[in-house]
């Protein structure tokens, strides 16, 4: 790893709120992260607001503070088809002025599919008999991370059902995590390794920590109590108050750096926004730092998961869209993340709608990226069945720049320092000069011909759009040395 010094900084806009005068000692409780009477109250008493109010809740917005939980409330009750094209525009700059136009790219690697929860929603439930069962050995492991790295892979996302007593599934991650550093040759490695896993306990998060994760991530699947336990009719998931305090205890841990997430078509998608608009500030109230990703998956058909394939809450792709701009309105400095759950066309309309990282190429099975049918005992069914390099090549020809950035998680840029960069907007110094040095990396070890003709275009353009001189000036430097020979060189 090679840096730079990076440029001397603008001055910062003032911080959206003070840190907290003193750290957290134990995990809240659950009823004072998510206020569930608080919300239904704002759901039944919004109403839809005339064209004025919403352009003043957009030019707030337009400050990076985030919005009020009354503001989130009344951006959900738009219907106006004009009025939601505005609030698209409002967080397409809001995305631009924090992060600029870099969408970074990861790949989801799963290891278990053995599970002893029952979630009616997932094809890896317990009482799903037509799934075989697996566990990848670490050299099954180190096999997937060689395929991910052939196709220019450098961050993954470790994935494993709770098949087991919590310490055991630990043991497993510091093995795997530790495999997926060890593989690598040439060109050919992971800089980052980001979990998803179940809701662990203190004493494990701080072991993680300290096997070297970068994000810890956690879906709440649905914030209001009774559906969450409707869902989970059985195993360690189903306990609402454990899961949902997983974070606080991921932070106690050390692990600064959260993803949380909701599994939209559960409940009310306008609940799971403002429900997660409340957990995110509840973790930034207490903790000084926001999550640093927040996911938006919508619930797909799975095998022989009832809720999957009959969703109690389905949404339109508008209601989609909506969701992503709300959120990348309230909480401006999280990153946003967008799975291969949606189809192409509709991954097109939402990355203008403040996405800013997202999955390519993905495979929902343990073993997939070796096996031939990516389809075959997957998690979930798949929208978009793209490789990479194609998924790449589009979004260089829409005007966007391919990440592969780890540069904050190994430079110590995580939890309260990652959030005085980003909630001014002064973190987009760091990520375009790194995302414009991973893409070209990428093009230059594994593009395909018609994706590096491109996305040299792309690079070109980029550089030469860049306002501040100090700024194009680092960032040309970075791409110069990556194209005599240099890699993993950043700011």
């Amino acid at each position: 790893m090679k840096e730079i010094e990076v440029m001397q900084t603008p001055e910062p806009r003032p911080l959206s709120r003070p840190r907290p005068k003193q750290p957290a000692e134990r995990p809240a409780k659950a009823s004072d992260i998510i206020d569930e009477a608080h919300i239904e109250g704002l759901l039944s008493s919004s109403r839809s607001a005339d064209r004025s109010e919403i352009h003043e809740i957009l030019d707030r917005a337009k400050e990076l503070h985030g919005l009020t939980h009354e503001e989130v409330a009344r951006l959900l009750m738009v219907e106006d088809p004009d009025l939601l094209a505005e609030m698209g525009h409002a967080a397409r700059w809001v995305k631009e002025e924090i992060y600029g136009r870099r969408l970074v790219f990861f790949a989801p690697l799963y290891m278990s599919n053995e599970c002893v929860n029952n979630c009616l929603y997932c094809a890896f439930r317990r009482d799903n008999k037509a799934v075989p069962r697996a566990t990848l050995t670490m050299d099954q492991i180190r096999e997937e991370v060689e395929a991910c790295e052939r196709i220019g892979q450098k961050r993954l996302l470790l994935l494993v059902g709770e098949f087991g007593p919590l310490s055991q599934i630990v043991d497993y991650l510091e093995q795997a995590i530790a495999t997926v550093y060890a593989t690598k040759k040439g060109p050919d490695e992971v800089r980052r390794v980001n979990i998803n896993v179940p809701a662990l306990d203190i004493e494990h998060f701080k072991r993680l920590k300290a096997a070297g994760i970068g994000t810890y991530q956690l879906f709440q699947e649905t914030y209001r109590r009774s559906t969450f336990e409707r869902a989970h009719p059985g195993g360690p998931k189903s306990r609402y108050d454990y899961h949902l305090q997983a974070m606080d205890r991921a932070q106690l841990g050390g692990v600064d750096d959260v993803g949380i997430g909701a599994l939209l078509g559960l409940d009310d998608y306008r609940f799971e926004v403002l429900a997660m608009v409340m957990h995110a500030e509840h973790l930034d109230r207490t903790f000084g730092t926001g999550p640093h990703t927040i996911s938006v998956p919508r619930i797909n058909p799975a095998e022989n998961a009832p809720w999957a394939m009959n969703p109690p809450h389905p949404l339109t792709d508008e209601e989609f869209k909506k969701v992503v701009t709300i959120l990348r309105l309230a909480v401006p400095y999280t990153g946003l993340i967008l799975s291969t759950r949606e189809n192409p066309s509709l991954r097109r309309e939402v990355f203008a709608l403040g996405i800013s990282q997202l999955s390519a190429g993905s495979r929902t099975q343990p073993g997939g990226y070796k096996a031939d049918d990516p389809e075959e005992l997957a998690q979930f069914s798949l929208g978009d069945h793209r490789p990479l390099d194609e998924v790449l090549r589009e979004v260089a020809s829409l005007g966007y720049i391919p990440s592969f950035c780890t540069s904050c998680y190994r430079s110590g840029r995580t939890g309260m320092d990652f959030m005085d960069l980003a909630k001014p907007g002064l973190i987009k110094q760091y990520c375009l000069p790194n995302a414009l040095s991973t893409f070209a990396e990428y093009l230059e070890d594994y593009a395909s011909p018609e994706t590096k003709e491109i996305g040299i275009k792309a690079i070109e353009e980029h550089i030469k759009g860049i306002d501040s001189e100090a700024l194009r000036r680092t960032s040309r430097a970075l791409v110069d040395r990556v194209r005599k020979g240099e890699r993993d060189v950043m700011v």
